[in-house]
């Protein structure tokens, strides 16, 4: 079982959890973090350091995020490996509270 990132990454991106990924599952978009299923070895660590709490086991996302499962995958295909923690978005701070991002997920 993987892990995922869900809703609560767009457009805040921190990178607290490529920091501590052991195996460089974590790929970079322009304003959202993907976790590739087929690398992620399922170690937990980066649920303790997302801020947001946007990292969920494949098997807790919770309800109405389910899609996020195959976006992931989709994604992690697609954008680069992220291996170092950066700077969260400039206007983070104003986005981390809000539900319901995916129409500003950008691809």
């Amino acid at each position: 079982m993987a892990y995922v990132v869900t809703d609560a990454c767009i457009k805040c991106k921190y990178t607290d959890c490529v920091d501590v990924c052991p195996v460089d599952c974590f790929h970079e978009g322009p304003n959202f973090l993907a976790i590739d299923p087929e690398e992620c070895i399922d170690c937990t660590l980066c649920v303790a350091e997302c801020p947001v709490n946007a990292i969920y086991a494949e098997d807790d996302v919770p309800p109405g995020q389910e899609g996020f499962v195959a976006l992931n995958a989709e994604l992690s295909k697609l954008w680069p490996t992220i291996t170092e923690k950066k700077d969260p978005l400039p206007d983070h701070e104003d986005w981390a509270a809000v539900e319901g991002k995916l129409q500003h997920l950008e691809r």
